[in-house]
């Protein structure tokens, strides 16, 4: 017996852009189908996300290939350690404001314009962020860097749940953590190169991803096919303004506090009050709203509530690394930008190790809860361990801290991800892989912005007692260049007053570590409230496409063969869109007579619902 499955239900790709097709269930679980109706090999599926990993590494790309510049671009544009953290915050607040936005659009429009456009943005942000003559300028650039970077970052996400299984997912994500932990070493390598050669210079860092990313788009014009879900467009860009004026405003508060006013003062009770009642009004828009961005009914998951707490607090670990490392390794221990970037390459070598074997171990038994367990246990240790150096502590002690450090972000970044999806309805995926990717970008620019307002105020004292203990001669000194939150210029600085400086910021940047491990034990203690779920080993955009393409109700799931009759199992999706509880649904093909003439079979070519052959037989 044949049993078929309707136009439109994987493997098929009905409404793949503008193309119909169909194929048969036979095709193996955690499959999608090719446009000729033959299960997508592995083969297949890399080309249709060779595109999007491209994509994903331009946006990773953009944040660290600046990171082991940023201390010779704020110099010479003669901006403060504020700047220097906002160049990094400003990309980071573009970036969570604008990923639930990009999420929900991802649910009604075509993903793979989506991410074409987020290509887009990104490139005009680039080009202009070169241009830039003061910081204002370049924090304005870097907001509009971090839209296209947001849609990149969760369009990939969304795009990978749409076209393959949770249980083969989990092989994938360990391409893009792999593709994140190349971005991430190559990007301060190269930064570093680039700000070293005379005749380029740090401008050229904003033009190196340019390339990259017009090949990303050529390529994801021609690989990447998806299924079009035509539904009417109702953007919620009221949730969208308040939930970026509520971070904003909190970020603005934690930048300047402790410097222009006290942390307990009008300002701080004008600002933390304000940021908590725009966050109020966001959640009476959103459960108003008939689409919006971040539907709450997902936090009735448990399993989603947690993964989002423990991407808050992982988010704070993540940045925390990527950001203050090269003002460590530059400042504390005066190495060139290239040689910053050279130095952190046991943190991301641990990263690559870890996502992709994780990725193929949860790909071969389904189960994931160890690994990030695991996880956050090494990066509350790495962390805590990072908070003992000092400007003169071996690099190889270092080294291995930062090698614990990346092996417990390698399994939790895509992990967390990975869990959500495994949990929501498929017309939620994109809004519920937003979310978490929402709450770690939260945690890193929350966590950036409040934890560069602490290294500066530490290095600040670090270097007074350190100037005082050389007695007058060092008091005469001044503040040795950091007066005001400024970035020293060492260099320009005599022996002693610069051995000062240097312990500053080594001692600085180390109390930013162990700041930060008690958020990564958070996210540790939160994982283990988080229960297990085994991948399944369906696609997770198969049941929407069906129900909204043939408009009816369609059973999707793997097919198992039991004594002549082909069970699927799976979603049921009723008249209205809503899923239908506890559903089961047997397909069986007629012989040949058995049916009346009137009655067709269905077939890979006559999308006919359960609904519409009990109407007609």
């Amino acid at each position: 017996m044949a049993t078929t499955t309707p136009a439109g239900v994987r493997g098929g790709r009905a409404g793949d852009e503008g193309d119909s097709a169909s194929a048969d269930t036979s095709a193996p679980a955690g499959t999608s189908a090719s446009e000729g109706g033959a299960p997508m090999t592995h083969r297949q599926i890399m080309e249709a996300l060779s595109g999007l990993l491209l994509g994903m590494f331009v946006a990773i790309l953009s944040s660290t290939i600046v990171s082991n510049a940023l201390p010779e671009i704020i110099s010479d544009l003669g901006g403060g350690q504020s700047a220097y953290t906002w160049v990094v915050t400003a990309a980071l607040l573009a970036m969570t404001a604008t990923t639930p936005l990009w999420g929900k659009l991802a649910d009604l429009l075509s993903k793979k314009l989506l991410v074409q456009i987020a290509l887009i943005i990104y490139v005009a942000g680039s080009v202009a962020a070169g241009f830039a003559q003061g910081t204002g300028t370049l924090i304005a650039c870097r907001v509009v860097q971090g839209v296209g970077v947001g849609g990149l970052t969760a369009l990939a996400q969304v795009i990978m749940a749409a076209m393959i299984s949770p249980r083969e997912r989990g092989r994938y994500s360990g391409y893009l953590g792999a593709t994140f932990a190349v971005a991430t070493v190559g990007g301060p390598l190269l930064g570093g190169v680039i700000t070293d050669t005379e005749w380029l210079g740090w401008r050229w860092c904003f033009y190196a991803g340019v390339p990259f990313a017009l090949i990303a788009l050529l390529v994801l014009q021609k690989t990447l096919k998806l299924p079009v879900v035509k539904r009417q467009v109702k953007v919620d860009w009221a949730g969208a303004l308040f939930i970026s004026a509520a971070v904003s405003l909190l970020l603005v508060w934690v930048t300047f506090a402790g410097d222009t006013y006290a942390w307990l003062s009008w300002q701080t009770y004008a600002m933390t009050g304000g940021a908590a009642a725009l966050g109020l009004v966001f959640l009476v828009v959103e459960s108003r709203a008939s689409e919006p961005i971040i539907p709450l009914r997902l936090f009735r998951n448990r399993t989603i509530t947690l993964a989002s707490l423990a991407s808050l607090f992982v988010g704070v670990a993540m940045f925390a690394g990527t950001v203050f490392f090269s003002q460590y390794f530059q400042l504390a221990r005066g190495e060139s930008p290239t040689m910053s970037g050279v130095m952190t390459i046991p943190m991301i070598v641990g990263l690559f190790v870890s996502s992709t074997v994780s990725g193929l171990v949860i790909t071969k038994t389904g189960r994931w809860k160890a690994w990030l367990v695991s996880g956050g246990v090494l990066v509350a240790g790495g962390l805590g361990l990072l908070g003992t150096i000092r400007y003169d502590t071996e690099y190889w002690r270092i080294a291995v801290f930062m090698a614990v450090m990346g092996l417990g972000l390698g399994m939790m970044m895509q992990n967390l991800v990975l869990c959500t999806q495994n949990q929501v309805a498929p017309q939620d995926l994109g809004a519920a892989s937003s979310v978490v990717t929402f709450f770690r970008s939260l945690g890193g620019a929350v966590g950036v912005s409040a934890l560069g307002a602490v290294l500066a105020d530490r290095v600040t004292r670090y270097v007074e007692d350190g100037l005082a203990e050389l007695g007058p001669g060092g008091a005469s000194t001044g503040h040795g260049g950091t007066g005001g939150g400024g970035i020293p210029d060492l260099d320009a600085l005599p022996a002693p007053v610069r051995t000062v400086v240097e312990s500053a910021y080594g001692h600085g940047v180390a109390d930013v570590f162990l700041y930060s491990a008690p958020f990564a034990l958070l996210a540790f203690l939160v994982t283990l409230f988080i229960k297990e779920v085994a991948l399944k080993g369906t696609p997770s955009a198969a049941p929407d496409t069906a129900a909204r393409e043939t408009g009816g109700t369609a059973p999707v799931g793997t097919t198992v063969a039991v004594a002549g009759v082909t069970a699927v199992h799976g979603v049921v999706w009723g008249p209205e869109g809503a899923t239908v509880g506890r559903a089961a649904v047997t397909l069986i093909s007629p012989r040949a007579g058995s049916w009346p003439a009137r009655c067709p079979a269905t077939t890979a070519r006559t999308p006919w619902t359960l609904r519409d052959r009990a109407r007609m037989c």
